[in-house]
């Protein structure tokens, strides 16, 4: 299936992306990754993923965004088809190697944009993109649920986590920790109001709700990745910190999640 969408960042924008993509994932991305505080991140995600959107066996998701496909694999023993697409060429090699190793056959991963792409399987049980939204311009983050309809089966779930623009952990890592943010992060990111990125999925008839995901943990996860238990307490910090009203809208990330209405 194509799309026919509305213009996209410009070209030297996407271009200056692409590069500092391809370079992080052919240099640290794989091995940050692969740490046990960032493995024990992911595990929490996916088990967030499922239970949020109700995947089964019989689902067939899209991940819009995939990087190097860490999510992805560990979602697949639980659906029956996962489809990952991401722009960088770098970044789907190593998600094909990875799967490749650990002999997962129900993945499919393509280094291309997800609006050209003719995606097999569409229209899509669950569509998810971690950490995407905030990549994208205003213009085509409105625009986004248009095409996400086109793609997304009758009455499936559409699943995102994004940075929040309050965030505390922001505030204070631009100060401490500014090489580290420049590192982790482009200049064209832009992390977002909760409602405000919710607004435009409610336009486009989305049953539209939003939760926030933690405060500490990930965070944590970035400063320390070899911390596991560091990890585990900032979960459980994070389970009471997101409930509290008047401190859970600095928290660090937030989940964002459409069902789109039969």
């Amino acid at each position: 299936m194509s799309l026919d969408c509305p213009p996209i960042k410009p070209a030297a924008v996407l271009d200056r992306e692409l590069a500092y993509y391809e370079s992080a994932y052919s240099s640290y991305i794989p091995g940050l990754f692969a740490q046990p505080a960032v493995v024990q991140f992911r595990h929490y995600l996916v088990r967030r993923i499922l239970g949020v959107t109700g995947a089964c066996a019989e689902s067939r998701v899209l991940s819009i965004g995939c990087g190097i496909g860490d999510t992805e694999l560990l979602l697949a023993p639980h659906v029956a088809h996962v489809t990952g697409v991401d722009l960088s060429p770098v970044a789907i090699g190593e998600a094909q190697r990875a799967a490749t190793t650990r002999a997962i056959s129900n993945v499919h991963f393509a280094a291309r944009s997800w609006q050209s792409s003719q995606l097999a399987g569409a229209p899509f049980d669950i569509v998810i993109a971690i950490f995407f939204l905030h990549h994208l311009p205003i213009a085509d983050l409105h625009a986004f649920p248009g095409q996400l309809k086109q793609v997304l089966r009758n009455a499936g779930t559409f699943y995102a986590l994004d940075p929040s623009a309050r965030r505390l952990s922001g505030f204070l890592g631009e100060r401490l920790v500014p090489k580290l943010m420049r590192k982790y992060q482009t200049d064209n990111e832009h992390p977002l109001v909760p409602q405000l990125a919710a607004a435009p999925f409610r336009a486009a008839g989305f049953e539209t709700f939003t939760r926030w995901f933690d405060f500490t943990s990930t965070p944590l996860a970035g400063l320390f990745p070899a911390w596991k238990a560091g990890y585990r307490l900032g979960r459980l910090l994070d389970e009471g910190l997101t409930r509290v009203p008047l401190l859970r809208q600095f928290s660090s990330n937030f989940e964002l999640i459409g069902r789109k209405r039969e």
